[in-house]
């Protein structure tokens, strides 16, 4: 399963349920990455989408403790257990966690591939995602040249799971 995220140098995803930044060439690795696959997200990060739509062209699974939560559109599901269960009937490689924090959280150990943008420069925030680079379980297996934004620099990192032995 993979997961994408853009975070900030401190690992920052976020500020009062907004991103930090848009970066049109961010946006594009994510429309090209997940078109067509299945994306999983919280209810919170559906509603920061345009009139709170699901995203175009993917299956859209929305986790939320709600029970009564429903989104046109899109499976709603309310466990991590229900989810997992649920993710059982696509391929794992065509599986992409789009956050937000909490279901970021729930979802990295059953990840094994994370795209990262990370972007330097330090946004005030109040959402966080782990700090693969202070973990032994992920180590990074690719990154692109470094990118320039107007005056933001930012990177394309993959991150891979390193396999138990």
């Amino acid at each position: 399963m993979n997961l994408i995220v853009a975070v900030d140098e401190n690992w920052a995803i976020g500020n009062k349920n907004k991103l930090l930044v848009s970066i049109p060439k961010d946006h594009k690795m994510f429309r090209e990455e997940t078109t067509g696959k299945v994306v999983v997200l919280g209810r919170k990060t559906l509603e920061t989408f345009p009139q709170g739509q699901p995203l175009k062209n993917r299956t859209n699974i929305i986790l939320s403790k709600d029970p009564n939560y429903q989104v046109k559109g899109a499976v709603v599901l309310h466990s991590t257990e229900e989810l997992l269960q649920h993710l059982e009937t696509y391929d794992s490689k065509d599986v992409y966690i789009i956050g937000g924090e909490s279901i970021y959280r729930q979802m990295l150990p059953y990840c094994d591939t994370a795209h990262v943008t990370k972007i330097a420069h330090a946004y005030e925030a109040d959402t966080f995602f782990p700090n693969l680079d202070e973990s032994p379980e992920w180590r990074v297996t690719s990154s692109s040249e470094e990118e320039t934004y107007f005056d933001l620099e930012y990177q394309f990192v993959k991150y891979e799971r390193n396999q138990v032995k």
